[in-house]
């Protein structure tokens, strides 16, 4: 059988943006957390630049909060107030959807006024009454697979989205659990999750990390890694990319070993772009799945 339908459509100052089956690949990115007003605005325009020299749909990316912290005194961002005050300057600057994290059920009804698109961590995936509450903002999901469940037990997160009548999410590859501090790439997650009938993202920027080592320690990442990922995944039929990226991930206050650096991106996309066409969209939209 061929891969399942699958569809994701926002509506942007700039344009309809549609990721899944029969459209081109697609960008979530920019930089882990919101740590300063000048710092997002920065990015945002860069990303811009580059997904207009590229012709590609952009969706920005960066939390308000990151709850999941190896401890108390890491940087956490800016919270809700001042994160959502800053996406929603880029979003009316430059006209991109843009994305956060949600972490608690108390924050979705105000996050739902300021992003385009709210994102399920992965240590959540299975936390059904937030998974619920956002759902019913009837705003745009993205839920990253949890590295502890199979791709195919992302049904469970998809049925309850669909439950309330929201179809418009997507599903993030962002590696499984292999021993203790390390993840593992898995490239038949792509097609698994896309035939559950839901586009797919892939996040090579956090399957590089190494935890248990804090993310401000150069040995807490390995993004030498991140190029090869990448370049997998579009093979492997990826709809969307998840890129993690920074100016300077050295000083950076959150996952600073793992993002990418920013004037790599555009070269990154250059070659994965030149990957999806040598091979075909739509051939690898139609590829079939032996039973």
């Amino acid at each position: 059988m061929s891969l399942a339908d699958r569809q994701f459509t926002l509506d942007s100052k700039r344009g309809k943006i549609n990721i899944g089956k029969g459209h081109e690949l697609a960008l979530i990115a920019g930089p882990c957390v919101v740590e300063s007003e000048e710092l997002v605005m920065g990015v945002a325009k860069n990303l811009v630049d580059i997904a207009d020299r590229l012709g590609i749909a952009l969706i920005f990316k960066s939390s308000y909060e990151k709850d999941n912290r190896g401890t108390e005194k890491n940087w956490r961002g800016p919270g809700l107030e001042d994160g959502l005050r800053i996406l929603k300057k880029v979003r009316d600057t430059y006209g991109i959807p843009v994305l956060s994290d949600i972490h608690r059920q108390e924050d979705v009804k105000i996050s739902a006024e300021y992003l385009d698109v709210i994102q399920i961590p992965a240590y959540l995936c299975q936390q059904t009454s937030l998974i619920l509450e956002c759902a019913k903002t009837g705003r745009a999901l993205n839920v990253k697979k949890g590295q502890f469940l199979a791709p195919e037990n992302m049904s469970s997160a998809l049925s309850k989205i669909r439950s309330v009548g929201n179809k418009n999410v997507m599903l993030t590859e962002r590696g499984s659990c292999f021993g203790y501090n390390r993840l593992v790439s898995d490239m038949r997650s792509i097609p698994i999750m896309q035939n559950l009938g839901a586009p797919v993202v892939y996040d090579s920027t956090h399957i590089i990390r190494i935890y248990g080592i804090s993310s401000a320690d150069p040995k807490g990442g390995e993004p030498e890694f991140v190029p090869y990922l990448t370049r997998a995944a579009v093979a492997a039929g990826t709809d969307c990319l998840f890129l993690e990226t920074h100016p300077n991930p050295k000083v950076a206050l959150c996952d600073g070993a793992s993002m990418l650096k920013l004037d790599l991106l555009e070269g990154l996309m250059k070659q994965s772009l030149a990957i999806s066409k040598a091979l075909g969209r739509d051939a690898l939209n139609d590829a079939p799945l032996p039973r």
